[in-house]
């Protein structure tokens, strides 16, 4: 699957918005001739044994252990500045995918290739420093993902001296927390004073701070108030738009997808059902399943 930004139409409506299409963020220009893709994904797997250690495969004692095939055969590429959703319900694999990309998690089949230089997991950090440099991830529940014991000065700076980028770490925290909206100030205080809209902000401006070019968005709004949801994702598509950012967005929400992704990939049981320009899917879906998640797509507000 090769993922191309769609041309902007004035008169295009996502099923998330009433705002026209002229009103969103613009969509990034397609890579030029040549241009190396950044990631490169070729028939990838990846099982899991069951839970239960007894039981084996056929339910035979000393059989093959059983396992689970969370990813089958999954083959995409990501032109820079693209977008990509990869939009599926609970245990689609979709979350599994992304890992395996970020080379948290080892295939058991299947290459894996960044800017044409292969993504092996490791457990020593050093050995992927330039994925992390150059890919951030915004998680699910910033609660989660935010350590209540810093400062958000700390926590924006955090990705800046563990990849030991030489820069003053302090005006770049001022920078990025500018960028997402937030005042100079929020830097001296600590998570728990902000909203979870505000926390997002802050995860955003972490991820932001070393100069990515790629932003992953792993279920990033689907813990926000419905109104916050649509600010967020607003912000997302203008900061990936004005840094000219590859975005590759997980969602079980084929709306958040379809607000900020050109391309998109549904998954089920581990597969890509259904793939192609996001506007096409939206319209004349052709996957049961595809059509039942645009079947499910609440109205987001705009705030």
């Amino acid at each position: 699957m090769t993922v191309h930004p769609k041309p902007p139409h004035p008169t295009s409506a996502h099923p998330t918005s009433d705002r026209p299409a002229s009103d969103r963020p613009a969509s990034r220009p397609a890579q030029g001739p040549g241009t190396i893709p950044l990631f490169e994904v070729a028939g990838l797997s990846r099982s899991y044994p069951l839970p239960h250690a007894g039981w084996r495969a056929g339910g035979r004692p000393g059989g093959r252990r059983a396992r689970r095939q969370a990813v089958r055969d999954v083959t995409l590429t990501l032109p820079a500045g693209s977008s990509l959703g990869i939009v599926g319900e609970s245990g689609s694999g979709k979350s599994t995918l992304v890992r395996l990309l970020l080379g948290l998690d080892r295939p058991d089949s299947g290459t894996i290739r960044y800017r044409g230089r292969p993504v092996r997991a490791s457990h020593r950090s050093r050995d992927l420093r330039w994925l992390r440099r150059d890919v951030q991830v915004v998680l699910q529940d910033p609660v989660a993902s935010l350590d209540p014991r810093l400062t958000v000065g700390a926590i924006v700076a955090e990705p800046l001296e563990c990849l030991r980028i030489d820069e003053d770490h302090g005006a770049r925290v001022e920078e990025v927390l500018a960028a997402v909206g937030l005042p100079a100030d929020a830097r001296d205080r600590f998570p728990h004073a902000f909203s979870g809209g505000q926390r997002q902000r802050i995860a955003i401006a972490r991820a932001l701070a070393p100069r990515p070019r790629v932003l992953v968005g792993d279920e990033p709004v689907s813990a926000l108030d419905m109104s916050v949801r649509a600010q967020i994702l607003d912000l997302l598509g203008e900061l990936t738009a004005a840094h000219r950012l590859g975005l590759i967005l997980v969602s079980h929400d084929l709306g958040v997808v379809a607000r900020l992704c050109d391309q998109a990939a549904v998954m089920r049981a581990g597969e890509i059902v259904e793939r192609g320009p996001t506007a096409a899917l939206l319209t004349h879906p052709t996957h049961p399943y595809t059509r039942a998640l645009l079947d499910a797509v609440p109205r987001l507000p705009i705030g």
